[in-house]
């Protein structure tokens, strides 16, 4: 198995459009705050882009309390009394940049108090890197997935202490390897009622930090999934996407797989070459039913 200190090879980026991939070196910093505007790892920042008023909205960059010290974090939330059905929002590898927090206010617009933790701050500091392989190697492949989901567990803390979340109506979203961990986090907490994994990679390789893919986890999911996947993702085999569905009928697990043809990866990051904003549109749509009929 391989060590703890180990860097795996990065795996393919296929269907990483748009983003940088110059050399970068390593830089030691942990994150204290949250990127401002969009991540630097993309070579331009599409018109299309959606930005969300947030008039009526309590919105902004939060401190998110773990067991060693505060996270970085975004929360938007309807203004109120509250308490608030409560998402919590997974980043892609890019940190929580202005796509991200831009999901927080669309989600707080529909009444929900949505939370976005800054997961890899301890691992590297996102504000400043450029470089795809770099965050890759030294970023995500050292973030164990025991502590991925403490640091999710303590952003549902805070919510719910903090931030007017109801615990008793939770539900879990994210994109890329945000969506891998929507997959993980459905598989922790009890507490989850309705997941949603974007374009989530369930095979790879399997470390001593994290040892288990989302595939491995599909036989122990506490809540329903659905999974928005494009068939044109050259990073995600659509066979992997129809195992993963039909391992979890097997299992008895409710899951709902949504497969958009001719639709590469990332067809949600609007403020990138691969948006597809039908399925991107579609994808909400049925994101926020399933939250919906699953009492979130």
């Amino acid at each position: 198995m391989t060590s703890p200190l180990a860097t795996p090879p990065a795996p393919a980026l296929e269907g990483l459009d748009g983003l940088v991939r110059e050399p970068f070196s390593r830089r030691g910093f942990v994150m204290t705050s949250l990127i401002t505007g969009f991540t630097l790892a993309t070579t331009t920042v599409m018109a299309q882009a959606i930005h969300t008023d947030p008039a009526g909205l309590v919105a902004g960059d939060v401190q998110i309390p773990t067991a060693d010290g505060n996270m970085p974090g975004y929360r938007a939330m309807p203004e109120g009394n509250g308490p608030f059905p409560l998402v919590v929002v997974i980043e892609e590898i890019f940190g929580v940049h202005e796509y991200i927090k831009d999901i927080c206010r669309r989600l707080a617009k529909q009444g929900y108090c949505a939370v976005a933790p800054e997961l890899y701050a301890r691992q590297g500091d996102l504000t400043k890197m450029t470089d795809v392989q770099q965050i890759v190697s030294q970023v995500i492949s050292k973030k164990p997935d025991a502590e991925l989901l403490s640091d999710l567990d303590a952003a549902v803390a805070w919510a719910v202490k903090s931030s007017k979340g109801d615990e008793s109506r939770l539900a879990v979203t994210g994109f890329c390897r945000g969506g891998r961990a929507t997959w993980l986090y459905a598989a922790h907490n009890p507490k989850v009622k309705a997941a949603v994994a974007w374009y989530g990679p369930l095979g790879g390789q399997r470390t001593d930090i994290q040892p288990k893919t989302a595939a491995d986890l599909v036989g122990d999911l506490k809540a329903p999934v659905l999974g928005l996947y494009g068939a044109a993702d050259t990073g995600i085999p659509v066979a992997d996407v129809e195992k993963q569905r039909d391992a979890a009928k097997a299992a008895g697990k409710t899951v709902e797989i949504v497969l958009y043809p001719d639709t590469p990866h990332a067809f949600h990051a609007d403020y990138r070459p691969s948006y597809r904003k039908e399925a991107a549109e579609d994808g909400w749509k049925r994101m926020l039913a399933w939250f919906k009929q699953y009492g979130v």
